[in-house]
């Protein structure tokens, strides 16, 4: 797609396109609204500033458009709007043995557990063992640092998935 056809569609398929960025509807409202932009540069830039300072429940609603890492039936049922855009995303999980596999779900329970949200990370190019490691490495964390550690995944994530879709 290029930025000319971003800027120039409705506000319903833009909502729609973006929403498949970052499921954040405050943060799609405000990007959609956001439009035309003079550039890439800034759908990038707007899209980080209109991140910052939104509510907890805006960033939590961003999470819950993800998948479980390692979760095929979430990952298909999730994915299934921005299939073309996510796609990759966690492919390398598939390569990973069973063990890895069902430590890797029991470790994302016990996250969702402790935290209420599941575990967001930057997963494009990570294998499963790397995955686990930083799950591991930030389930000691407390509830408000991991809050900043997943919206800076989220922001990694839907940078990402605008770079691909410009």
């Amino acid at each position: 797609m290029s930025l000319a056809q971003l800027n120039t569609m409705s506000d319903a398929e833009a909502t729609e396109i973006i929403t498949q960025c970052c499921s954040a509807q405050t943060w799609v409202q405000r990007m959609t609204a956001g439009r035309p932009y003079a550039s890439a540069e800034e759908v990038f830039t707007s899209a980080d500033r209109h991140w910052q300072g939104l509510r907890e429940a805006d960033y939590l609603q961003a999470f819950d458009g993800h998948p479980k890492i390692g979760d095929v039936g979430s990952l298909k049922a999730k994915y299934a709007n921005s299939k073309a855009l996510a796609s990759g995303e966690q492919a390398l999980v598939s390569d990973a043995d069973e063990q890895v596999i069902a430590e890797l779900a029991q470790r994302n329970n016990d996250y969702l557990e402790k935290f209420g949200f599941i575990f967001i990370v930057f997963a494009s190019g990570k294998s499963a063992e790397q995955m686990l490691a930083l799950l591991q490495a930030r389930i000691g964390n407390s509830r408000a640092n991991e809050l900043v550690n997943a919206c800076e995944q989220q922001r990694l994530i839907f940078q990402r998935r605008l770079e691909a879709l410009l």
